[in-house]
């Protein structure tokens, strides 16, 4: 994984001193809340319903043991003895104390972290495909250009103030687990005919209040431009994107304002003048030298075969373990989705669990995933028994990766002052309901993604069952869409129709997901059914109760 070189580590000193001297500030009356907010905001903290929340970069989702320790460490000493995994792959911490943020950053940044640019109208932290390095599917690993792309745009002078918050996405594999097409600017790492490889960009693709697929704005960008043609794409949406209404400002709204051509057009006319001018073009040399940090550990001449072990652990391996590029190895996924728990939390006890665990079996990071699980990218075949064991013991050894209580959930009213509903409560409700192991496997490949309000932080818009908090004159209810998708089918869910009370969601989800199953052909998933079929027996099923309450 990628290690600071001196001026990273100089950067991300000096803004822990700046922002220490801003808090000293603001805690000193010197600054308003009006003024210390986009202070505040570009070093990630967020002033939450009941304390601040900090939320720290994991770029493109990778952590060693030394900072899954300092992670623990703040969970422990700073907040409540435990993070959040996001949907951005970030960890976030929400309970705070501003006076305490400056020491946090500085302790961040011992072990190479910081919270720059997790929040603001910025490029936002860069995301990939998890299983990066560890799965044969690639044809190179994306996260030598995610960390390119991260260096070009921290404090990027033209883009630190852009119209809104801007979400980037590398992908290299022809399965999309980084849920690529819901980015305001996907990059797929592609072949040509002459076998060169090079990257496909899109744009335009969001969540939030107007959901959009991102487009293709080209088919094939070639390594030496990459960053060229990346600065262009953000050079026409900061140029001419809307500033005078905050629900037009995203990059999606333009793409569909003025058409995939138009933005095709645009961006070229960009490109070719940055490119006359020689200043992006991105060297073999540093590409290489980034590269080499991204080296896959060396890896050991191993039987290939898959260990048998207990019930618990064979089914574990049916959900959870993956296949691996290299022969005695596989990918394991860590759910943090036992059920009870909210997804996403960890705590310090696990995490510092998970460092030693680390060391003890020589795997050198760890993953986070947009789904708010963690992975294991080499894991060795003859150590997975240990490794179930060790995780068994630690309540992370749920076997549910892909099913249906493998649930999305942002923090929703729990904690957010943006939120209109709780997503915690309803994800675990839903989770307790089909808990059954042998149904979970019955059922199959579900996914099941809840946000507490519009802004969509829990990918409801995405789920093949989506879920969405609203007010309702003071109350909390629950939309459902169904037939989204976050894969490389990506879809937008369908609202099916009026909203469900939080007593009665869980019950009309259930009732959707045994009409599945009574309806589904051929071990049909439930995407593939409802794209047959279409809504109507599910909202049939789904208001059956409410309909018989009317009569």
């Amino acid at each position: 994984m990628y290690r600071y070189d001196e001026f990273d580590a100089q950067f991300v000193k000096e803004r822990v001193s700046q922002f220490r001297y801003q808090v000293e500030r603001r805690l000193a009356g010197e600054l308003t809340e009006d003024e210390f907010k986009p202070l505040r905001l570009m070093n990630g903290l967020y002033l939450q319903l009941h304390a601040y929340m900090l939320r720290i970069a994991v770029p493109y989702g990778t952590l060693n043991a030394k900072q899954m320790r300092m992670l623990a460490h703040i969970a422990r000493k700073y907040d409540k003895g435990y993070g959040h995994f996001t949907t951005r792959t970030n960890m976030q911490f929400h309970w705070i104390k501003l006076v305490d943020v400056p020491d946090i950053l500085e302790e961040l940044a011992s072990v190479e972290m910081h919270c720059i640019q997790t929040s603001g109208n910025c490029i936002r932290n860069v995301t990939a495909d998890h299983f990066a390095g560890a799965t044969d599917e690639e044809i190179e690993d994306p996260r030598p250009l995610c960390e390119i792309i991260r260096q070009w745009s921290s404090l990027h002078p033209e883009f630190v103030f852009l119209a809104r918050k801007f979400k980037i996405a590398v992908g290299a594999t022809p399965h999309d687990r980084a849920a690529l097409l819901w980015h305001d600017m996907p990059v797929e790492i592609v072949k040509n005919e002459a076998g060169e490889v090079g990257y496909r960009v899109y744009a335009g693709g969001g969540m939030g209040r107007t959901p959009y697929i991102a487009l293709l704005m080209k088919d094939f960008v070639k390594r030496e431009d990459i960053l060229a043609y990346l600065e262009a794409v953000l050079r026409v949406y900061n140029q001419d994107s809307r500033r005078d209404n905050i629900h037009k400002q995203r990059i999606k709204i333009l793409v569909n304002t003025i058409g995939q051509e138009e933005m095709q057009r645009r961006i070229e006319r960009e490109f070719e003048e940055i490119k006359a001018s020689g200043s992006l073009q991105l060297p073999q040399e540093e590409l290489d030298r980034i590269k080499a940090y991204f080296a896959p550990p060396k890896f050991e001449t191993l039987d290939d075969e898959m260990p048998i072990g207990s019930y618990d652990f064979e089914n574990w391996k049916k959900t959870n373990i993956h296949k691996h590029r290299a022969p005695g190895y596989a990918i394991a996924t860590i759910s943090l989705k036992a059920i009870g728990q909210t997804p996403g939390d960890i705590s310090h006890v696990q995490m510092d669990a998970l460092a030693d665990l680390m060391d003890q079996f020589g795997i050198d990071e760890i993953r986070v995933s947009h789904e708010q699980n963690l992975v294991l990218p080499h894991a060795r075949k003859r150590d997975l028994p240990a490794i179930f064991a060790r995780l068994q013991k630690l309540d992370l050894a749920t076997p549910n990766s892909g099913l249906i209580t493998d649930i999305i959930a942002c923090p929703g009213l729990d904690y957010c002052d943006l939120a209109n509903a709780r997503s915690i409560p309803i994800a675990k409700d839903i989770a307790r309901r089909f808990e059954n192991l042998d149904r979970q496997h019955d059922i199959g490949e579900l996914k099941i993604k809840i946000s507490g309000c519009i802004n969509a932080c829990g990918h409801h818009h995405a789920g093949h069952i989506g879920i969405l908090g609203v007010d309702k004159k003071g109350v909390e209810y629950y939309q459902i869409l169904l037939g989204g998708s976050g894969a490389e089918d990506a879809t937008v869910g369908n609202i099916m129709g009026p909203g469900f009370s939080a007593h009665d969601i869980g019950p009309a989800v259930e009732r959707v997901v045994d009409t599945y199953v009574k309806l589904r052909q051929n071990g049909e998933r439930f995407l593939d059914t409802y794209r047959r079929v279409g809504m109507e027996p599910f909202k049939n099923m789904a208001y059956l109760e409410q309909m018989y309450a009317a009569h």
